[in-house]
């Protein structure tokens, strides 16, 4: 009797190669170590140098420090008030970094990320992991990324304190102007609510549930305004880490008296 192929074989197929394709498959998940790393070490650097985040002439505040809720929080910067005591390993804005992390972390684009260049969890496709076992999302930790559609909650809050930000800054010392720094903070603050309301649980809170659209025209309309944001998710997720450290690092330049603020009105 032949030995039987196809399904009924009793193995797979024995393949010493990790895998056999030709292509550059290392270069997106080096590129994503890089980034991602460089973008944290930056952003760890500056939340806890806990200086040069408030520009008291124009009102200008990093989202790095937002909302500041530290008492050594300039008063004019602490928008809603101080509650945390002042150390040097308390963040100023330790009531809305961790969330944030915590949405990033779970998001659908950033575990497909640091999932494949972090934990070569697999690197690439049709690439073997160097791992011997696999439970998914099953067990703890990983389990807790189940926790997102909560997060997204959060991260709406603290977007809308961005946005309150953003407008206090068209009021400074003077009175109204307008200057480079509110072009950029209001950019940024676009970016992050596309980046928001892109995501997966959004699109799935606006419309996943409903078995007739018909009878919802309204929730069908903003699910279809979601679903477009939804396809380039990732690009907002890449873009908003660039002008979080642009907004913060423009910010930083003006607090420390590096350069001048670009006036236009």
């Amino acid at each position: 009797m032949a030995a039987p192929t196809g399904i009924q074989s009793p193995s797979r197929a024995r393949i010493a190669e990790r895998t056999l394709r030709t292509d550059r498959w290392w270069l997106a998940p080096l590129v994503t170590f890089i980034g991602l790393t460089a973008w944290v070490a930056y952003a760890t650097a500056r939340v806890f140098q806990q200086d040069h985040y408030w520009v008291a002439e124009f009102h200008y505040l990093t989202p790095f420090y937002s909302p500041c809720v530290s008492v050594a929080c300039t008063p004019e910067a602490a928008h809603f008030g101080t509650i945390l005591p002042d150390h040097a390993l308390i963040p100023y804005a330790a009531f809305s970094l961790p969330f944030l992390l915590l949405f990033r972390l779970t998001c659908y684009y950033y575990r497909r990320a640091y999932y494949r260049s972090f934990w070569l969890s697999p690197p690439a496709c049709a690439v073997a992991e160097p791992h011997r076992k696999y439970t998914g999302e099953t067990r703890l930790p990983l389990i807790l990324q189940n926790f997102h559609r909560y997060t997204f909650y959060l991260a709406l809050v603290i977007t809308l304190i961005n946005t309150w930000d953003a407008i206090l800054a068209f009021n400074g010392e003077d009175g109204f102007g307008i200057g480079l720094g509110n072009i950029i903070l209001v950019g940024n603050v676009i970016m992050l609510w596309c980046y928001t309301l892109s995501c997966h649980s959004c699109r799935h809170i606006t419309g996943g549930r409903l078995r007739s659209f018909s009878r919802h025209p309204i929730r069908y309309r903003w699910w279809t305004f979601v679903s477009k944001l939804n396809t380039r998710h990732m690009q907002f997720a890449w873009i908003t880490l660039g002008t979080l450290a642009l907004t913060d690092f423009y910010i930083w330049m003006l607090a420390s008296g590096t350069w001048s603020d670009l006036r236009f009105l």
